[in-house]
């Protein structure tokens, strides 16, 4: 039985993963959320590594408020650098791999083709740096892990673009949506059956993945998709924009390639 503690479980990630869990007999899972252990504070991290050896660390836990990782910079390096670090830290200490989730906000957005895991990388924003960072910290100090770069996730769990629009559009709103970006919706669901399937299949391909549900398209015709997909196109008025009011700067094209 490999034991697994999967940290920030009450993200949307984090909750997908909860939801399929009984269909992995072999993997023995504790669930963290932000409440339960703090990443940031290493004793937490090492009282729970100490009572437990697991096999696999999963990391949900990050700081994803694009926006005000702009305005607060010293908040998103927090989580998502340094907690990265404690946790590559406890996992070398305790022979744990860890499975760790990275972003597309590590590019510019210049490319125009989809990007590469071994491209170079170049973040625009704050967020992006600090995943940036987390990612350097892993490579760092362990040999045994994966970093799984992903965009635009989507589920029936948190907050996310999907319920937004769906909420908006059951409300009757118009709806003004960006048609200036493009990436790849790519659903939690999809992800955490990615994520535990690794896990169970013993996978030994450490290193640099990109996983999306491999679709691209802009936040616009994601829109058109969600509003088909749940009948709504036909009674809500969706607006093309080709600007989006954003603090943050944000990549132009983020499409991963995946393997």
């Amino acid at each position: 039985m490999k034991k697994v503690l999967v940290a920030g479980a009450n993200g949307q990630l984090g909750q997908s993963i909860q939801k399929i869990k009984d269909d992995y007999q072999g993997l023995e899972f504790t669930f963290c959320s932000s409440k339960d252990l703090d990443i940031t504070k290493i004793k937490d991290l090492e009282y729970l590594f100490s009572t437990t050896k697991f096999d696999y660390c999963i990391n949900c836990a990050a700081y994803t408020n694009v926006e005000e990782a702009e305005k607060n910079p010293k908040k998103a390096f927090l989580v998502n650098a340094k907690g990265v670090k404690n946790i590559a830290k406890l996992c070398k200490k305790h022979k744990t791999t860890l499975i760790h989730i990275s972003t597309d906000y590590v590019f510019d957005g210049e490319k125009e083709e989809p990007y590469l895991v071994t491209d170079a990388t170049n973040p625009i924003n704050e967020y992006g740096k600090s995943k940036l960072l987390g990612e350097e910290y892993i490579k760092e100090t362990l040999k045994k892990y994966f970093i799984i770069r992903t965009s635009w996730l989507y589920s029936e769990f948190g907050h996310n673009f999907y319920k937004t629009i769906l909420k908006k559009a059951q409300a009757g709103e118009t709806l003004t949506i960006t048609d200036v970006e493009t990436g790849c919706p790519t659903n939690a669901n999809n992800l955490a059956k990615h994520i535990l399937e690794l896990v169970e299949n013993n996978t030994k391909n450490y290193g640099m993945q990109h996983f999306t549900d491999n679709r691209p398209m802009t936040w616009y015709e994601f829109a058109q998709e969600i509003l088909k997909k749940n009948e709504l196109d036909k009674t809500t008025k969706l607006v093309r924009a080709n600007n989006y009011r954003s603090f943050a700067k944000r990549p132009r094209n983020s499409v991963l390639l995946c393997d």
